[in-house]
């Protein structure tokens, strides 16, 4: 049974939501797991046409990697865990049916790349979208690969080298959050517009997510490739665990009281 993944059927849709709001649903190796799973459980069932994810409580869509987990990594669990993350971005590029990002809050370094690898987002103003994974010695090299392909080189290297998170105005208007409404209305429309794409000709939708995958596939393999590169020399370092215990000790002490 799952236990980081919460599955519900709307008629035909399927409804994924990720399941750790202790934690902003930040990710771990078993949330990935039951979220591929959960992926391929939809993904077979000729009764579902459109799947909506979206994050458990109202504070986040996700907050990215769970930095308890790779700060314990070394160089050889550093690649693994690149090759898990392979796996669910592959698995959500391979998807034959339309994938609609519900962000009810923050969508944060590997949960912003997943809400971008989604087919289409709805936010509130209150969405906020990043790649701050610098701040937490993390370099980022698939998050780049999919902010060049969906925002320009520009925008890319600023976001990356910053760490900065955009607001859900700024979002929608460079073109990420498809559909802006406010924080209640996030769900319903999201419903709505998955309805709306599901109701589209099955085959001609398959064939277009099939092409479209198709035209960026190089550049994904070229992105985890260079992903390993740099997480083998990231690691062997020791910069991130440093990084990690450093930015998760500040974060401690600004949550305790009085802090």
């Amino acid at each position: 049974m799952a236990e980081f993944i919460l599955t519900a059927v709307d008629g035909e849709i399927g409804i994924i939501t990720l399941n750790r709001p202790a934690v902003l649903n930040a990710w771990h190796k078993p949330m990935r797991d039951e979220l591929v799973l959960a992926l391929d459980q939809f993904e077979a069932d000729e009764k579902i046409r459109a799947i909506i994810m979206t994050g458990a409580g109202d504070r986040a869509f996700g907050a990215g990697q769970d930095l308890n987990e790779t700060k314990t990594f070394d160089v050889a669990r550093a690649e693994l865990w690149m090759d898990e993350w392979e796996r669910l971005y592959r698995r959500i590029r391979t998807l034959s049916k339309p994938l609609v990002a519900a962000l009810n809050g923050v969508a944060a370094g590997s949960a912003f790349q997943v809400a971008l690898l989604a087919d289409v987002r709805v936010g509130h103003p209150g969405t906020t979208m990043g790649q701050p994974e610098i701040n937490a010695g993390i370099g980022s090299i698939t998050g780049p690969w999919i902010m060049r392909e969906m925002l320009g080189l520009s925008r890319t290297i600023e976001l990356t080298l910053t760490g900065r998170m955009m607001s859900g105005a700024e979002c929608h208007a460079v073109g990420i959050i498809h559909r802006l409404v406010p924080q209640n209305e996030v769900m319903p429309e999201a419903l709505r517009f998955a309805r709306e794409l599901g109701a589209k000709a099955p085959v001609a939708m398959k064939l277009d997510k099939q092409w479209l995958a198709e035209m960026t596939e190089a550049g994904f393999q070229q992105a985890f490739a260079a992903g390993k590169r740099a997480h083998r020399v990231s690691y062997a370092t020791g910069e991130p665990r440093r990084m990690m215990e450093k930015f998760l000790a500040e974060r401690a002490a600004r949550h305790r009281p009085g802090g």
